[in-house]
């Protein structure tokens, strides 16, 4: 079921598409075979509405509570059933809690439990797989868990793109949009013109713009920049996900921004349209 599957992984956009789809990948062959099956339908329902809540890197269990119980009640309905089906209901649930929820704990115990009931599933055998990869995401996230509004942005000293001196204290009493994007990232590259707009209306001002491409191919990242205009500095090192900087900071999701005051301390994050300027005009405006 291609459709489903996209919209599985259009529903977490903001997360790291290589976790995702590893997570999706074992039970790919049995979705596309049972795509008229009424579970995957009410199954599709549920990705809908969470596609459509979903805007952050992380939501409160609260507001997906109604989709986890439909989930359960799909599972209920239908247990007894194709046992591959089902075990694809709890994969998803389980998802939703480490990925979407950021509780890896439960993701772990729902995968647990698939493994208990149904070992011999595609998703069952690939059960400690799955649970490995959660807790190697986990480590990921207790970085970011710190970047939080208030905190000091812990800096770097590195080389751009074009080899000069890079880092957050270079830009001393400016503030200063930290960016981790990708040219592969559509949200990411619907978002630019909006951080394009800013930038040129805000630079002489004192806003600043650093960009952390998880690009792998430099010319085609140099292209991109010449084509759409992009004038602040990148730091690119061509490892995409396992780029230096987003493992410092615990980056498993693009695009990630954080608005930074004078003094260096996060005072906004992932902030888009409007809301990058309402948020932009309010700091440059403070006093020195």
């Amino acid at each position: 079921m291609k459709q489903l599957i996209a919209l599985l992984i259009a529903m977490v956009h903001r997360m790291s598409f290589l976790f995702l789809s590893l997570l999706l990948v074992p039970s790919l062959t049995t979705m596309a075979a049972a795509q008229t099956n009424d579970v995957n339908t009410q199954l599709k329902n549920v990705v809908d509405k969470i596609r459509a809540k979903t805007v952050a890197w992380k939501m409160p269990e609260a507001e997906l509570a109604p989709e986890l119980e439909e989930l359960d009640a799909i599972y209920l309905q239908h247990k007894g059933e194709n046992p591959e089906d089902l075990a694809n209901v709890l994969r998803f649930k389980a998802t939703v809690y480490w990925s979407v929820v950021d509780n890896s704990e439960k993701g772990i115990a729902v995968i647990r439990q698939l493994k208990k009931d149904y070992p011999n599933t595609t998703v069952g055998r690939d059960a400690d797989g799955i649970i490995s990869l959660i807790q190697q995401h986990e480590e990921i996230r207790k970085n970011r868990r710190t970047l939080t509004n208030g905190a000091k942005f812990p800096d770097f000293s590195e080389k751009d793109l074009l080899g000069n001196p890079l880092s957050v204290s270079k830009y001393e009493d400016k503030v200063v949009l930290v960016e981790f994007w990708a040219t592969w990232c559509a949200p990411c590259v619907a978002e630019l013109p909006n951080i394009i707009k800013a930038y040129n209306k805000h630079h002489s001002n004192g806003f600043e713009v650093i960009g952390i491409s998880l690009d792998q191919d430099e010319q085609k990242l140099k292209s991109f920049l010449k084509t759409k205009d992009i004038p602040w500095p990148q730091y690119f090192d061509g490892k995409e996900w396992q780029n230096k900087l987003a493992a410092k900071y615990g980056i498993d999701s693009v695009p990630a921004t954080f608005l930074l005051d004078r003094q260096g301390k996060i005072i906004a994050q992932d902030l888009h349209g409007e809301a990058l300027e309402e948020a932009l005009t309010k700091a440059l405006t403070n006093t020195r």
